[in-house]
């Protein structure tokens, strides 16, 4: 009984049938570079979205940080905005040189600050309203002090191309934050609400 299987002395044209033919590969790349195609599609659909929340985020992380280094170090730290180049940074109440920076006696350059983070490509900052008054054209700082509190302010970041906004609130008292989507105005008390 013989067994099926490769023969010896099969013909040419047999044995050269191991590969792919150049019309087999053209499909198989026409197929990939389809798919490769719809992937990054879907992914430049969620890219815009997700450098705002990115920027959101990491904003936070900074405003988070500064509020726990003023309680745990005992000392007040600023936050700055800088509204033209939209960008921010930490500043601390040290000296370039590790001692403690002293207002009025040091010069403003010599106190540390951290490097200046920009917001992700295609965010900026809208406006920074600051105990009520909005500036959105220059430097802005506010603070956090060793109790927790910080300056009251809302940070209103924007993706003009697709015009999306996003508020970042800081609460006075207890410099907590709160996320709102889109742009938010918090309402002034008035006399009736304190009848």
């Amino acid at each position: 009984m013989k067994l099926p299987g490769p023969q010896r002395g099969a013909p040419a044209r047999q044995r050269a049938r191991a590969g792919f033919t150049i019309l087999e590969l053209g499909i198989v790349l026409l197929i990939l570079g389809m798919v490769t195609f719809a992937v990054s599609v879907s992914y430049d659909a969620l890219v815009p979205r997700e450098r705002l929340n990115t920027s959101v985020r990491e904003l936070a992380d900074i405003l988070r940080q500064a509020r726990s280094e003023a309680m745990s170090r005992n000392a007040e730290f600023l936050v700055e905005y800088d509204l033209l180049q939209h960008r921010y940074r930490m500043i601390t109440p040290l000296a370039k040189d590790g001692s403690r920076w002293v207002e009025g006696v040091d010069e403003e350059e010599f106190r540390y600050a951290t490097q200046w983070e920009p917001l992700r490509p295609g965010v900026e900052f809208s406006q920074v309203t600051l105990a009520g008054t909005e500036f959105s054209g220059e430097v802005v700082r506010v603070r956090f002090d060793p109790l927790g509190s910080a300056s009251d302010h809302l940070v209103t970041l924007a993706q003009p191309v697709y015009n999306t906004t996003f508020t970042v609130e800081v609460l006075p008292l207890t410099g907590l934050i709160r996320f709102h989507e889109g742009t938010y105005e918090r309402e002034l008390p008035t006399d009736r609400d304190f009848d």
